[in-house]
């Protein structure tokens, strides 16, 4: 299919000039006359030019003013601007609302055709970045976040409400395996940097010595074998986001100069000695209780509170296991896809496997027991086989045992507590029932630690001396 290219002027002969000329050139040409008429085929969903060729001065209209409507809807393509009478000022303007060039009439053919070229070139580059911006778009929306529970409808919100806003710093903490990663990519591709680029960097899979010059870059003869300057990762993310993936594994030192980057928003490169001005949106994920890892001294606090502008914290699987179902669902429909195979049933026995089992690994060990049974259930059979699932059964949950004396505890709800109150005692006697072990209760009560410790202080429950877990 050839690439469009749309001639805004109303000149009549130069106009059916250009029209032929780029027809026979192999172009599908549109050509308004007008303004109103460039933005009905622009902005009325018909026409997505590569390349806009545009008189500066048209009857109902300035071209630059509607250079600077189109850029504002966010339509791609590439501008140039002919004109017989441009002035300075209009080149500047045209030029910061990003128009290729700008030409002054009469233009020799040949010429333009060697300027439209390289407007060709940049326009499909162009084109290609926005087509893969928009599917990632589609692929990381919200609702790729699956679940119909409340802790993940919750997720969902704050997904939403985190894309919306212009942060600097994002904490996003959970278990392995409960989709940090995802996250990530759904605060990215869904947010105001959609169009830059996202970096990712595992922070633990990468040797201590070397993760300065990949975070920072670094110069020709900063150390050995380094032959050549390099851009690091601060760098290749300007102007979008860079995810530090288990930001818990960095050393305290490395932390300090992130944390000098991340509040001047400038870099310097290893063995360099000129500031590099950034604008990165930081986004950090961990496994690790990041607070016990400050009060241990292991993590820097300064850094931990920079980070933490805003948190996420997703839950394990074992926490929403009314999620399984359409998380297995959407799994085999995924590999039915990928491998052309044609399941669509699950036995009632698969389904209480599936329910029952402790999934320590979280979405991510679902998201492989589910890729492995589809792929080696026969490529004829409709239904899921369970032997292929492979579940250790030492995994799956035990029946829950007879309620006891101990295990029980009774509220009144005759209105005599109120709710904080109710919450309180159940905090209180659960701290009492394990000996202020804050580990163990909050185990018990099925939260983290550092949820039962804002509770505790909330609450004014001080555990004994000596005895804080």
């Amino acid at each position: 299919m050839p690439d469009s290219l749309l001639i805004i002027e109303d000149e009549s002969l130069l106009g059916a000039e250009l029209q032929r000329h780029f027809r026979r050139e192999g172009w599908e040409v549109s050509w308004a006359r007008s303004i109103a008429e460039a933005e009905s085929l622009l902005f009325g969903e018909t026409l997505t030019p590569l390349i806009v060729l545009s008189d500066m001065s048209l009857p109902d209209g300035n071209g630059l003013d509607l250079l600077e409507s189109v850029r504002q809807k966010n339509l791609g393509g590439e501008w140039l601007f002919l004109t017989g009478y441009g002035t300075v000022p209009d080149s500047v303007r045209a030029l910061k609302l990003g128009a290729l060039d700008f030409l002054s009439k009469p233009c020799d053919l040949a010429r333009l055709d060697l300027i439209i070229a390289a407007a060709t070139r940049s326009g499909r580059a162009q084109r290609r970045i926005a087509e893969h911006s928009a599917a990632a778009a589609r692929r990381y929306s919200v609702d790729s976040f699956s679940g119909n529970s409340s802790a993940s409808n919750a997720a969902r919100q704050m997904l939403t409400r985190l894309a919306s806003v212009p942060y600097s710093a994002l904490l996003i903490s959970g278990e392995t395996g409960t989709g940090k990663g995802l996250a990530a990519r759904i605060l990215h591709h869904g947010g105001m940097r959609a169009n830059a680029p996202l970096v990712e960097v595992n922070c633990a899979a990468l040797p201590h010595e070397l993760i300065e010059s990949e975070l920072f870059g670094h110069e020709p003869g900063a150390f050995t074998g380094a032959k050549t300057r390099r851009r690091g990762l601060f760098e290749q993310a300007d102007g979008g986001t860079l995810f530090l993936d288990e930001v818990g594994e960095l050393a305290p030192d490395l932390q300090a100069k992130l944390l000098k980057a991340i509040e001047d928003k400038v870099i310097r490169r290893v063995g360099g000695d000129r500031e590099i001005a950034l604008d990165v949106q930081l986004i950090a994920a961990t496994n690790q209780d990041l607070v016990e890892a400050v009060a241990a001294r292991r993590f820097r606090e300064d850094f931990y509170h920079r980070l933490s502008v805003f948190r996420l914290e997703l839950p394990p699987l074992r926490q929403r296991r009314e999620d399984i179902r359409a998380l297995v669902q959407r799994f085999v429909a995924e590999f039915n896809l990928k491998a052309g195979k044609k399941i669509r049933h699950i036995r009632d026995s698969s389904w209480l496997l599936l329910e029952q089992h402790d999934w320590p690994g979280n979405v991510r060990e679902l998201h492989n027991a589910i890729e492995r049974a589809v792929l080696l259930t026969p490529g004829d059979a409709d239904t899921l086989q369970e032997e292929w699932l492979q579940l250790t059964p030492g995994r799956i949950l035990p029946a829950p045992p007879q309620a006891s004396s101990e295990t029980l505890l009774c509220l009144p709800l005759d209105g005599s507590m109120a709710l904080d109150d109710m919450d309180r005692h159940i905090i209180q006697t659960t701290l009492v029932r394990y000996a202020y072990n804050v580990t163990a209760a909050a185990r018990a009560l099925g939260t983290t630690r550092e949820t039962l410790r804002y509770r505790v202080d909330k609450y004014g429950l001080k555990p004994e001396a000596g005895k804080d877990g």
